[in-house]
């Protein structure tokens, strides 16, 4: 049965790794002069400047594009977090309360 749980799981995991690498995740300078789009494997998927952040200079332009890309790491770290949680719940297994 342990085996069986193990196989499951393996299935399972290997889904949720195919949606998050499909999945998409906007995030924004806190201007929202640039947007930066990720994958849920976190994977650079493209980005946006406006001409208002160029207008702003390089250094700005900089820490928008940061801003803007810690953004969507963050939405993409907790989707990724809450679709595991969601399948270890769904497995029955304890929820680990540091995710």
């Amino acid at each position: 049965q342990l085996k069986q749980a193990q196989e499951v799981m393996q299935v399972e995991a290997v889904k949720v790794q195919k949606e998050m690498q499909e999945a998409e995740f906007e995030g924004f300078s806190s201007d929202e002069t640039v947007r930066v789009v990720m994958s849920g494997n976190q994977e650079a998927k493209g980005c946006d400047i406006t001409q208002a952040a160029y207008s702003q200079g390089a250094e700005a332009l900089g820490d928008l594009i940061t801003e803007a890309y810690k953004d969507a790491h963050e939405k993409s770290l907790a989707a990724m977090k809450q679709r595991m949680a969601g399948l270890a719940s769904s497995l029955g297994l304890p929820q680990n309360p540091n995710m």
